[in-house]
C-alpha cells in the first residue's frame, strides 16, 4: 500500500477539506471511516497488519476496519467510539483532515470539538432506525457551528435489502429537519459501510442512486478559505520589546491574523480602549512586508506608543468591531457540572480572557421539534441553550455567522479551569428576542459588572 506520507508529497499543491463525522452508537461510523481509508489506500501496511491480528484473535473472518480508528483500549474493548479521533490521508485531488467524534450522547460535547472548524459534516443514520435524537442533535450542532456542508450517509442498506423507498423516507424527513435548522447544503447518499458500497467505489446493489460515493462528494465538493473576505482582525499574543542594542526601541506586536487583510499606511483602532494608530511597519518570517493577509502569523509595528498588550484587538478603523460587555449567544454546555444563572465564569474570547457572570439562561432547545424550554435556570452536559453573560471588561465580538474565529469563545471555571460551554455570538436558529434587559444586582462576591 502507499503510504500517507507518500500521498502527501504527491498532492501538496491540492486543496485541504477538514471534516468531522458524527452518528449514533452503532451506526457504523467508525466502520466508515475505516472503510474510507482501507478503499482509497491511506492505511499504512502495518496499521493493517494490526487490524487484521486484532480480528483473527476475535474469530472474525474479515478484517473489523473500524478498529482503524477506535485507538484507545476503552475504545475496542467497548465497540463504541470515546474521543475524537483525528487523521489525515490524501488522494490525487485532495488533502484531508478528518474528526471522528463519538456517537453516545454523553460525548456529543466532543463532537462539538471536532466539528467547530470542519468545512462538511457527514452525519451516519442506520437505515433500519432512520432519524433518533441523536441524529437531530447532531444535526443541530452541524448548523449551530455553521457547518457549511453536511453529508447524510443512510448506512446499513445491505441491511434493508438496498430499497430506495427506505432511502428516500430518511433523506426526506432528515432535509427537511436540517433545512429548519438553516443548514445551506444537504447531500444525502445511501451506503453499506460494511460493504463497501457507495463509500469509495459505486454500489451495483444500488443502481437506482445515481448521485456521487461518499469520497466522490468529499474531494469535489467547493471549499472556501477565503478568510481575506472578512474584515481584517489581529487578537494580540504577545508584545515584542527586545531593548538590545540592535533594537533599542523595536516595538512590536505578534499573533496571528484571525481573518482579513491588513497592509503599511493602513489606520488601525486597539480594542478595547479605542485608541486609533497606523501601521508603519509588518514584520514576517523576519522580514518586512507591505501586506499580510490571514492566517499568517505577524508582527505588527504602529506609528504611536500605545498601550497594548495581550488580548487586545487590532482592527482597521473603517470596519472595527463594536465592543460590550453584554454577550448574548448559543453555547452548548460541554461540563459534567451545570451552568446556572448567577454563575461566575471566566470568558476567553481569542487571546482575551475576562470575568464573567450568567445574567440570564432566556432558553434551552428541545431538539425533538425545535422548540424553546423557556427559563430553564440551568444547562447541563451537552444541553443547547441561549445565554446572557455579563464581562468585566469590554470584548470586541463580532458575530459567529459572520465570522467562526472572532464570533466564537468558551465559558470556564475559574476554579479548576475546567471549559464549560462553547459559545457562538449573535443571533442562531435557535434564537427569538427577549423582551429587554434588567439591571442585576451586585454580585455577593463583588463580581458586579
Amino acid at each position: 500500500m502507499t503510504s500517507t506520507t507518500e500521498q502527501f508529497a504527491d498532492v501538496s499543491a491540492t486543496t485541504l477539506l477538514r471534516f468531522a463525522t458524527a452518528g449514533s452508537v452503532d451506526d457504523g461510523k467508525s466502520t466508515l471511516v475505516g472503510r474510507l481509508l482501507h478503499d482509497s489506500k491511506s492505511v499504512l501496511t502495518d496499521q493493517m497488519e494490526a487490524v487484521e491480528a486484532v480480528s483473527q484473535a476475535r474469530g472474525q473472518e474479515a478484517p473489523d476496519l473500524a478498529l482503524l480508528t477506535d485507538g484507545l483500549r476503552a475504545e475496542r474493548e467497548q465497540g463504541i467510539t470515546i474521543d475524537v479521533a483525528y487523521r489525515y490521508f490524501a488522494t490525487a485531488r485532495r488533502r484531508f483532515i478528518l474528526a471522528d467524534t463519538p456517537g453516545h450522547v454523553q460525548y456529543t460535547r466532543n463532537m462539538v470539538t471536532g466539528a467547530s472548524t470542519a468545512d462538511l459534516a457527514v452525519v451516519l443514520v442506520d437505515a433500519r432506525n432512520g432519524v433518533i435524537e441523536q441524529t437531530r442533535r447532531h444535526a443541530a450542532v452541524a448548523a449551530l457551528l455553521r457547518v457549511p456542508h453536511v453529508v447524510l450517509a443512510v448506512n446499513k442498506m445491505d441491511l434493508v435489502g438496498y430499497q430506495e423507498s427506505v432511502f428516500a423516507a430518511i433523506a426526506e424527513e432528515f432535509t427537511a429537519y436540517a433545512s429548519d435548522l438553516g443548514v445551506p447544503e444537504i447531500t444525502a447518499i445511501p451506503i453499506s459501510a460494511l460493504a463497501g458500497d457507495n463509500v469509495v467505489d459505486a454500489s451495483a446493489n444500488m443502481d437506482w442512486y445515481g448521485g456521487p460515493t461518499v469520497l466522490e462528494h468529499l474531494e469535489t465538493v467547493p471549499v472556501s478559505h477565503d478568510l481575506t473576505a472578512c474584515p481584517a482582525r489581529f487578537p494580540v499574543q504577545y508584545v515584542i520589546r527586545p531593548q538590545s542594542a540592535e533594537h533599542p526601541d523595536y516595538r512590536g506586536y505578534a499573533g496571528q491574523i484571525a481573518s482579513g487583510v491588513l497592509r503599511v499606511g493602513e489606520a488601525v483602532t486597539v480594542l478595547p480602549s479605542g485608541r486609533t494608530s497606523t501601521i508603519v511597519g509588518i514584520d514576517a518570517l523576519g522580514e518586512s512586508v507591505d501586506i499580510a493577509w490571514a492566517p499568517q502569523s505577524v508582527t505588527l509595528r504602529l506609528a504611536d506608543d500605545i498601550d497594548i498588550s495581550r488580548g487586545d484587538l487590532i482592527a482597521p478603523s473603517a470596519s472595527a468591531p463594536a465592543t460590550t460587555q453584554d454577550v448574548e449567544a448559543t453555547v452548548c454546555h460541554v461540563a459534567d457540572q451545570p451552568l446556572a444563572v448567577g454563575a461566575r465564569v471566566l470568558i476567553k474570547h481569542t487571546t482575551r480572557t475576562v470575568k464573567a457572570i450568567v445574567k440570564e439562561i432566556p432558553s434551552r432547545l428541545t431538539l425533538d421539534d425545535l422548540s424553546q424550554h423557556p427559563n430553564p435556570g440551568q444547562l447541563v452536559a451537552n444541553d443547547i441553550g441561549r445565554v446572557v453573560v455579563r464581562t468585566a471588561e469590554p470584548l470586541a465580538l463580532d458575530a459567529y455567522a459572520d465570522s467562526r474565529r472572532t464570533g466564537s469563545f468558551l465559558l470556564i471555571d475559574p476554579a479548576d479551569g475546567t471549559t464549560l460551554a462553547a459559545g457562538m455570538a449573535g443571533e442562531s436558529f435557535a434564537s427569538k428576542d427577549r423582551a429587554g434587559d434588567e439591571a442585576g444586582a451586585a454580585d455577593e462576591d463583588g463580581w458586579d459588572f
